[in-house]
């Protein structure tokens, strides 16, 4: 048995926070990079060199890439050889989500009631989800989420008979009702299997995957491409103004499901889709 203690917890979390606000990973930034060389119209050509122009700004002068700092979404692979010491696990994730948001300067966009709408005024209570896992380490994984994008988020649930083609033309029409509001060239997080909301949750899970790393089974890899070639073609273009990169990335995660279901999620990020992970 291994003690860690919530210090380290609250610490861990508090540096994720500021670092993933501030921070793009290199894989996005690549993507977005990428996607600046094949515009060829002048409109989203200059979106685009916007976009990087921004992120290098954010970096230089250590300020959040985007206004809409999010609500802090923390996963928690936990490992049943750990022993949580001096306190409770979730109020020292709070804890370290307050202090990120608040130490940092980062917007507090979190409201305590969604009726009442009456802010917290530090950005808490975080979304958590934690797993037990083997092992006596704990990794954390925090992702703040806009709501621009995550207002343009989509699940259905089909039945068996639905194809692959189904599937495929539900992702695409969540983009084409999204159109520029989710900030695009955008991420697409795929749930596919289990059931509502393990659905929803692996959809979510998808966008903390490193955007240069395909689904591991070729079929969902094949699929991916498929997906992000045709939301491409939609021309909805860098922030809704037309062009070729309305997506950088697609990646799909799965789950067993029932004989009666095909449950489909897809949670949009926008061009800043913010993840970074630590192990304790």
């Amino acid at each position: 048995m291994r003690g860690i203690s919530c210090q380290e917890i609250t610490s861990a979390v508090k540096d994720l926070c500021i670092s993933t606000n501030k921070i793009l990973p290199d894989d996005l930034v690549n993507c977005i990079s990428c996607g600046y060389e094949k515009e060829e119209k002048d409109l989203p050509k200059s979106v685009m060199s916007d976009l990087l122009e921004n992120l290098k700004c954010a970096k230089e002068l250590n300020i959040p890439i985007c206004q809409d700092t999010g609500m802090a979404v923390v996963f928690a692979e936990i490992g049943q050889d750990v022993h949580i010491v001096d306190g409770s696990f979730e109020a020292a994730v709070n804890e370290g989500v307050r202090q990120g948001y608040c130490d940092g300067l980062l917007r507090k966009s979190v409201v305590a009631d969604p009726l009442e709408r009456v802010n917290t005024n530090d950005n808490t209570p975080a979304i958590i989800h934690t797993r037990i896992v083997d092992g006596d380490k704990i990794k954390l994984t925090v992702a703040p989420k806009g709501f621009g994008s995550e207002n343009m988020s989509r699940i259905k649930m089909f039945t068996p008979s639905a194809t692959k083609d189904d599937i495929v033309d539900f992702v695409v029409e969540t983009v084409k009702i999204a159109g520029g509001n989710p900030c695009p060239p955008i991420v697409l997080g795929v749930g596919i299997g289990g059931d509502f909301e393990q659905c929803a949750l692996l959809s979510k899970k998808a966008l903390c995957r490193d955007v240069s790393v395909s689904n591991e089974k070729e079929f969902y890899s094949e699929l991916e491409k498929e997906m992000l070639t045709k939301v491409n073609e939609t021309g909805v273009g860098p922030q809704g103004f037309g062009g070729k990169t309305t997506a950088l990335a697609v990646n799909i995660e799965t789950a067993p499901t029932h004989i009666a279901g095909l449950p489909v999620a897809v949670n949009v990020g926008c061009h800043v889709t913010r993840h970074g992970c630590k192990i304790l």
